[in-house]
């Protein structure tokens, strides 16, 4: 399976998991955000940023609970909590933020 952004193709698994984390790039974020049905804002973008540097430093998707409380010690208390990530990523903090960062879907997620 693959999805076109701007006359480019990158393969996606069966649930729209970029395949390649290498060829991820903002307008690839965009456009899986746009087929999530995310309106991206600087509040989403800083939460898909913090994923993929935690990406880059620990190897791992973090699951919902590891993210809130990594984003909370990075961002501060009101960013760091469900109430916040669930209102940017209604289908799962960790599920759908990491699908749009271009990474793997956390281990854990259903």
């Amino acid at each position: 399976m693959a999805i076109e952004v701007n006359g480019k193709s990158y393969e996606v698994d069966e649930e729209g998991y970029l395949i390649n984390l290498g060829e991820w790039n903002e307008e690839v974020g965009g456009f899986l955000a746009q087929q999530e049905g995310v309106t991206m804002t600087d509040q989403h973008w800083e939460v898909i940023n913090f994923l993929r540097d935690y990406y880059n430093e620990f190897q791992i998707a973090p699951a919902v609970r590891v993210l809130t409380k990594a984003i909370g010690k990075k961002l501060g208390p009101e960013k760091g909590n469900s109430q916040y990530l669930y209102e940017l990523f209604p289908y799962g903090p960790a599920k759908q933020a990491c699908k749009i960062a271009g990474l793997p879907k956390p281990t854990g997620c259903v």
